[in-house]
């Protein structure tokens, strides 16, 4: 089979980390029979340099025409203080809006040869934790009415949390979709008491519960669930909730499993083009120096052999073949808890290796 996809490096690590994963793709191409097109745009800061925009029409395009878009990381203190619409960031949300990619599946899961990189005490570490975050991902707060203006205190400023009926059931649904491939147990994250937009989706999720008798649901607000991920992350299986809500859960559940370096994600939509990338920055402070951990971008691009190629038994491979190093006892410095470590490509090579 033949897969176009477009490449966003990005700035900081990203050039580094979208590379080891384009090896392990074009890896898997050749042990399975596979043609994987490559092509690289610029998005975030990079463009910002160039072009004078977060996202050129160009980048926007071609993502619009590939079959999957694999993304590195945007961002960085050199464009911190530029105004929002020019923020490395807007380029994120402009992809995820034109491609409608509005469901973003966060996995994390504490592989035990890693347990001891974990901040969990050993005794909640040893039952496990393997949950997978579903977030919203074009809607709330960071998509709602914006602005400053004066009050009686100066300068204000807002950010409006909205939501609509059929934003919260498309998310749900893929919760419950993805809840029923999994452990068969949906917890909703909210804050009900308080909030409007929250009780909208409290109530909305409560009536796609009665289309899935099977699957154990729960409500949670989402500060008692901060709490919860660290005193008994075990729990959970599958979390719905929204973007705001969704974008600090699934970082806090990211340091669970050891290191943010870890965690992939995909961002999905109607169709079975995705947008996948790693969860974590693009940490400029080690730009260059070749120990970034690419596993997080490796396992991106597995999710996307998985859900956007129905490529199951080639991202299979790709998973066994990253645990297999990790029980070996290689590590990258963020998950050498202090001992020795190898660097970046060192880490995709022997993954190659292992594939």
């Amino acid at each position: 089979m033949k897969f176009n996809i477009v490449l966003v490096p990005g700035d900081g690590i990203g050039p580094e980390i979208v590379w080891g994963a384009v090896e392990v793709l074009t890896a898997v191409g050749r042990k399975f029979g596979h043609t994987f097109d490559f092509e690289t745009v610029l998005a975030g800061g990079c463009a910002i340099d160039r072009f004078g925009v977060p996202l050129p029409d160009e980048t926007l395009q071609k993502c619009l025409s590939s079959d999957s878009v694999l993304l590195g990381a945007v961002g960085g203190p050199k464009w911190d203080t530029l105004p929002g619409h020019l923020r490395p960031e807007r380029a994120l949300l402009g992809i995820r809006k034109e491609l409608g990619l509005f469901a973003n599946l966060r996995p994390a899961r504490l592989q035990k040869v890693l347990a001891s990189a974990s901040p969990l005490r050993a005794d909640i570490a040893d039952k496990g934790v393997d949950l997978l975050i579903v977030r919203e991902l074009t809607g709330g707060m960071y998509f709602g009415p914006r602005g400053r203006g004066q009050g009686e205190m100066g300068e204000t400023a807002f950010d409006t949390e909205v939501y609509s009926r059929g934003e919260i059931e498309r998310i749900g649904r893929v919760g419950f979709e993805t809840a029923m491939k999994r452990n068969k147990k949906l917890c909703s994250v909210d804050k009900a008491n308080v909030l409007e937009s929250s009780r909208l989706w409290r109530e909305t999720m409560h009536e796609l519960a009665k289309e899935y008798p099977e699957v154990a649901y729960s409500d949670m607000l989402v500060d008692n669930a901060a709490m919860q991920l660290i005193q008994n992350p075990s729990q959970f299986d599958v979390i719905v909730t929204s973007n705001l809500f969704g974008d600090i859960l699934s970082d806090e559940a990211s340091q669970l499993t050891g290191s943010i370096g870890l965690l992939a994600s995909a961002s999905l939509g109607e169709g079975t083009r995705g947008m996948y990338e790693p969860i974590h920055g693009s940490a400029p402070d080690i730009a260059g120096q070749g120990i970034a951990n690419p596993i997080a971008t490796i396992l991106s691009a597995a999710m996307m052999l998985n859900l956007s190629f129905g490529l199951t038994e080639e991202a299979a491979a790709v998973d066994a073949a990253v645990a297999a190093v990790l029980a070996s006892g290689a590590r990258t410095r963020d998950i050498a808890a202090g001992g020795a470590y190898i660097s970046g490509a060192e880490m995709t090579r022997r993954i190659i290796q292992a594939l």
